[in-house]
């Protein structure tokens, strides 16, 4: 079975999608009624969408296609990753700040900073948009990520 088969990533990922429109008034793919053909759809996006939940030290839950090539890693290895291992330790405060704002705000705009893959690779992440994953009653269950722009640093 494909990640986005999974019953618990088609339930997942329309609150990925519904928060997105809780915060921002937009969607973040194009929607449709059938859930698991949304999970397919962002699954297989060209822009990365990553999201952890809210442990104290949070794990990654989700990573589409994009992220997981971005990253190097499969989807076991992925969803079994410390979210602050996705930045190096000199970029963890600046990382732990944005997603501090997006706790408090609902959402952050514009982050950009410097990412590491599982196999060292650099790059930097231009115009990324964080946001509050929330369950149907309005509470706190994870952040999310997306961006569409990565470059090597210089």
């Amino acid at each position: 079975m494909l990640p986005w088969d999974e019953p618990r990533i088609v339930e997942w990922s329309q609150l990925l999608l519904d928060s997105y429109r809780h915060w921002t008034g937009k969607d973040l793919i194009d929607r449709t009624h059938i859930a698991r053909q949304q999970a397919r759809m962002l699954f297989e996006a060209s822009f990365v969408v990553v999201s952890h939940g809210v442990e104290p030290d949070p794990i990654l839950n989700y990573g589409n296609q994009t992220a997981l090539d971005l990253w190097e890693l499969s989807w076991g290895q992925f969803i079994k990753t410390p979210s602050r291992l996705t930045a190096e330790p000199d970029d963890r405060v600046e990382r732990e700040r944005m997603l501090t704002q997006a706790r408090a705000k609902g959402y952050y705009d514009g982050y950009r900073g410097v990412r590491i893959s599982s196999t060292g690779r650099r790059f930097r992440v231009e115009q990324a948009l964080i946001w509050n994953v929330i369950d149907p009653a309005g509470s706190p269950i994870g952040q999310a990520a997306t961006f569409s722009q990565w470059s090597n640093p210089s």
